[in-house]
């Protein structure tokens, strides 16, 4: 099911430590509190990307329009790799831990970031995908999407470009019909 999607980003901190690079981490959060999580962080100068969908529920009464996060029960964070920094997040409330090495984390590559933020904010039309380890990787060649790198595959006769966050195995499928992709 596509939906609308919309993102929650906040300014960088200045950083502590000069010649120190930030990369974007996975955090695991409590089911239902990547909202707040990300308002703490903010509040520590933290930056941040939550990833929302616009989903229409229905019930037998009534319908509602929700705002939801894209990976439920996880929160993008931008942080130097310092003791520091990792406190930081990890003492947070609603924080469970970071994504991969334990305590650590694993970076995630600004491009599968940047990738998803501009899918989101395109807004194509997407759906959600099994995560995926095997096929080829293809780079979108034109129009809005220029630049986004995933898998390619086939499904029920259209090409689609499925975008992957592997850290925590969530990913993503948008339709390429009509757009030029090369090989990465």
């Amino acid at each position: 099911m596509a939906a609308i999607g919309h993102t929650w980003e906040y300014p960088a901190a200045v950083p502590a430590i000069t010649g120190c690079a930030e990369s974007w981490y996975a955090v695991q959060t409590r089911a239902r509190h990547e909202r707040v999580v990300v308002q703490r962080f903010r509040d520590k100068g933290l930056t941040t990307f939550l990833p929302l969908v616009t989903e229409v529920r229905r019930w037998s009464d009534r319908q509602k329009v929700l705002e939801l996060p894209l990976f439920s029960c996880y929160v993008f964070v931008k942080i130097m790799n310092t003791n520091e920094d990792r406190l930081r997040v990890l003492s947070t409330d609603s924080v469970f831990d970071f994504a991969g090495i334990r305590r650590q984390g694993t970076p995630i590559p600004d491009e599968q970031i940047e990738a998803v933020r501009t899918i989101m904010e395109e807004r194509a039309n997407w759906q959600s995908h099994p995560f995926l380890k095997i096929g080829q990787r293809v780079r979108i060649r034109s129009g809005a999407l220029d630049g986004v790198e995933g898998i390619l595959v086939a499904r029920n006769g259209r090409d689609s470009l499925v975008v992957s966050i592997d850290l925590i195995q969530r990913s993503l499928a948008v339709r390429i019909d009509g757009y030029s992709v090369e090989p990465v």
